[in-house]
């Protein structure tokens, strides 16, 4: 129970191991997981034809700062034809993962790592997923790896799916990384220790912004989000920042969003299922309607993401400022994503967001199960062997995984506001400009601009909608069950 003269870092790690079991997650791993990762051995099996040595070149990751559960290495070079070649290293955690091991039945049950303000309940224990099957510097691993061929005007024109072996020569974290691309600093000392280093990942960031301009003249929706991260001076909580998007951010992003394309092409092309993600064309997309016309701009009457990222984007330019709650309106009208099986023949929904019809989950096979689900049906059909699910076990995960999702993202959500109730219980009475975020007969809900938190709209005579700013009266905080209260201001 929350106590003001408890230690703000012990008060959430409580709140959040309460919010897991509540929500039907496990916040603990049992003795015969723990057990069965003490008997791991970490071995490199170079036999056979199957497996390309691949440590020679200039790898590296870039992550957060504190990062150590390294999923992913990249690396780029130029060809004579004026393409730029990618290549993308995913860990090769199902080498180590067995299917129905008790680490597997773990992490099946929660299906991905869970981010709270005071605590880290990872999908795979931390010596899985910071050592063994972390990308991690200076050490060989084995890995899936993906060859994408860019165009100079941003085309995937050539793919390829293999095995190697890897070695990480540079742990990089997006802040040196970005501010070196955004010209606010020199060199950095870690880039330019490795011969070649600086030119890859020069190469990797015009691709980036190539896919990425490619992509959006196709639809993809260019959204932000208001994920915040928390500031502690020792175990005090000081502020809930949001986290910032840089050069180095949007280049990950960019060619995880590619090589997701590709291992759904892959999968498609040797005739196997996969686990893909879909975007559902949004049904509220009505409401998107009236605001665009609010700004004076018309949409079509049915969805059409290429005419809502031409208003995204003029938006952006009209009122940077405002862009973000613009952002959080569509993303909650256009609806969560979800996980779907889609079999050899079979014609799908896409994702309507990336403005994808073949996209899945895989490149995060440490944090998220269905990159594991999906590594392992990879792995299968590079090895010629059978499938390691059937069809029935593979839409039961789906169904799984889409719950377990979305209670993973109401702990971290519980968690979040709970720290911002503790750091809002001494101003209750202040008033706050926001927008409308939910709607519904369930509720209504409201995400502040400053600070950057949601709460329930406790009191309103007026009706409102997802999307309105609206100013509001902050009326009860709960810190226990995360809850803040707001009156709206007629």
């Amino acid at each position: 129970m929350y106590h003001p003269n408890k230690k703000h870092r012990v008060i959430l790690e409580e709140i959040a191991h309460q919010a897991m079991l509540d929500y039907g997650l496990l916040p603990e791993f049992t003795e015969n997981v723990m057990q069965e990762v003490e008997n791991l051995q970490l071995t490199i099996d170079m036999t056979g034809d199957t497996i390309q040595d691949l440590r020679h070149l200039p790898w590296c990751s870039i992550d957060n700062d504190r990062s150590r559960d390294l999923d992913q290495i990249s690396y780029a070079k130029e060809l004579p034809d004026g393409k730029i070649r990618v290549l993308v290293a995913i860990s090769e955690v199902g080498a180590l993962v067995k299917q129905n091991s008790a680490i597997d039945n773990h992490a099946k049950h929660n299906t991905t790592s869970v981010y709270t303000p005071a605590v880290l309940y990872s999908m795979l224990p931390e010596r899985l997923s910071t050592e063994l099957t972390s990308l991690v510097f200076d050490q060989a691993r084995q890995a899936v790896v993906y060859t994408l061929d860019i165009s100079p005007t941003g085309i995937l024109e050539h793919w390829e799916v293999g095995f190697g072996l890897v070695c990480n020569k540079a742990k990089l974290s997006y802040n040196e990384v970005g501010d070196w691309l955004e010209d606010k600093t020199a060199l950095p000392k870690s880039i330019e220790a490795v011969k070649g280093l600086a030119h890859s990942i020069s190469l990797q960031d015009k691709v980036a912004q190539h896919l990425r301009i490619n992509r959006q003249k196709h639809g993809a929706l260019s959204l932000e989000t208001a994920a915040t991260r928390p500031e502690f001076e020792g175990d005090e909580l000081l502020s809930m920042e949001r986290k910032e998007k840089n050069r180095a951010r949007i280049l990950i992003e960019d060619l995880m969003i590619c090589t997701n394309g590709v291992c759904a092409l892959y999968l498609e092309a040797a005739e196997r299922p996969s686990f893909r993600r879909v975007v559902h064309t949004p049904k509220r997309w009505p409401r998107i309607v009236e605001i665009a016309a609010e700004q004076g701009i018309t949409l079509p009457d049915a969805p059409v993401s290429i005419a809502l990222e031409q208003f995204l984007s003029t938006m952006k330019e009209r009122d940077s400022e405002g862009f973000l709650d613009l952002s959080l309106s569509i993303i909650k009208l256009l609806g969560p994503g979800e996980y779907m099986v889609d079999l050899p023949g079979e014609d799908i929904e896409g994702h309507f967001g990336l403005a994808v019809r073949d996209y899945t989950h895989s490149t995060a096979p440490n944090r998220r199960y269905p990159d594991l689900i999906t590594q392992r049906l990879v792995q299968s059909a590079l090895l010629k062997l059978p499938a390691p699910y059937t069809v029935e076990e593979l839409r039961e995960l789906a169904i799984h995984c889409n719950k377990a999702e979305s209670s993973a993202k109401k702990v971290e959500r519980r968690v979040d506001k709970s720290a911002t109730a503790m750091l809002l219980e001494n101003k209750i009475g202040n008033e706050y400009d926001g927008i409308i975020t939910g709607a519904a007969t369930k509720g209504t809900w409201v995400r502040l601009f400053h600070p950057s938190c949601e709460g329930r709209l406790v009191e309103s005579k007026s009706p409102v909608d997802v999307g309105q700013r609206v100013k509001v009266k902050l009326l009860a905080t709960d810190v226990n069950q995360g809850f803040l209260d707001f009156a709206l201001i007629e």
